[in-house]
């Protein structure tokens, strides 16, 4: 009820035929023109806003256009706001000189902000291995927090019931992405992996499946795998990293068993010859091709393979 004395004003029909819930959801998803002094990152942002070419590129559009599509935000009690989504418009603000950002602010609980923030940077064309994991596990995490189930420790497998029909979150969360609940599993696994090795898996230097099998292995053990790693001069296979898996099950993964492992000829290595390229180019035209290359080479194999035939013939 209004406050005695106070002047009350009815000068549109929406102010009439509305109520003031419906009024003031339509305020909060107006677009508000924010300092970026008053805007923050969310907490545990899992995907990493780099000042690469890409970003170049969307500071000249910012600089040219303005930010069109307003970033996501919610009030923080301890003073500003939170960014949502929007973390890259608000660095790309930030290097064009901008000193505010169009952003819409909306009322969050933690569950429901981890999840559209998350879903958010899943949209997008690029994200490394490392990325996804830790964004599949916050989503995960919060999805189980909201139909009121404890946490538990990302080595588990997240398989408590989450509603009525009888889904887990993971099955929930498969369906959402249009992955299998096994893949979510697995990607979560990197999150228990040392950084050096996610480095080395986001880098393409460790696969992704041999990554799923070390991340088994206890932190002082995946140091030691460095070590062994660096001894060997290898990468893991994805054998070799089930053997490192099941030794460090049995209390047996110590330096010197995975330097073992790891110095072993690979079956690849024992049937694949690899010769490097400025080692062929200069035995032929600089206009021919990879292809063309091969095609000489085994055209010269073919007759050497002849002429042996031929003297052992003889």
């Amino acid at each position: 009820m209004p406050r005695k004395g106070a002047n009350v004003t009815l000068s549109s029909y929406d102010e009439i035929f509305t109520t003031e819930e419906t009024r003031t959801e339509s305020q909060q998803e107006q677009v508000q023109m924010i300092p970026l002094s008053e805007l923050h990152p969310f907490e545990g942002h899992p995907v990493r806003v780099v000042d690469d070419e890409e970003m170049q590129k969307t500071v000249e559009s910012v600089k040219q256009y303005g930010v069109l599509t307003p970033a996501i935000a919610r009030p923080d009690p301890d003073g500003g706001y939170e960014i949502i989504s929007g973390h890259r418009r608000l660095r790309a603000s930030e290097l064009a000189g901008l000193d505010k950002l169009p952003v819409i602010v909306r009322e969050m609980d933690d569950d429901s902000a981890i999840i559209y923030m998350v879903d958010s940077n899943l949209q997008r064309e690029h994200i490394l291995p490392s990325e996804r994991a830790f964004a599949y596990r916050m989503k995960l995490e919060a999805m189980k927090h909201q139909a009121g189930r404890p946490s538990k420790d990302a080595k588990d497998n997240y398989s408590q019931v989450g509603n009525n029909s009888g889904k887990t979150s993971s099955e929930e969360m498969a369906e959402e992405l249009g992955t299998s609940k096994n893949q979510i599993f697995r990607y979560i696994r990197l999150t228990e992996l040392i950084p050096e090795i996610r480095d080395m898996v986001d880098e393409k230097k460790i696969a992704f499946n041999p990554a799923v099998e070390l991340s088994y292995l206890k932190p002082e053990e995946q140091r030691d795998f460095l070590e062994a790693m660096d001894y060997a001069q290898a990468v893991p296979s994805l054998s070799q990293a089930q053997r490192l898996k099941k030794l460090s099950k049995e209390g047996e993964c110590r330096l010197d068993a995975m330097c073992d492992v790891m110095n072993e000829v690979k079956k690849d290595d024992m049937t694949t010859i690899t010769i490097p390229h400025d080692v062929l180019r200069k035995y032929f035209p600089k206009s021919y091709t990879p292809q063309q290359m091969q095609d000489v080479i085994m055209k010269l194999l073919d007759q050497w393979q002849k002429k042996r035939n031929r003297e052992q013939t003889r």
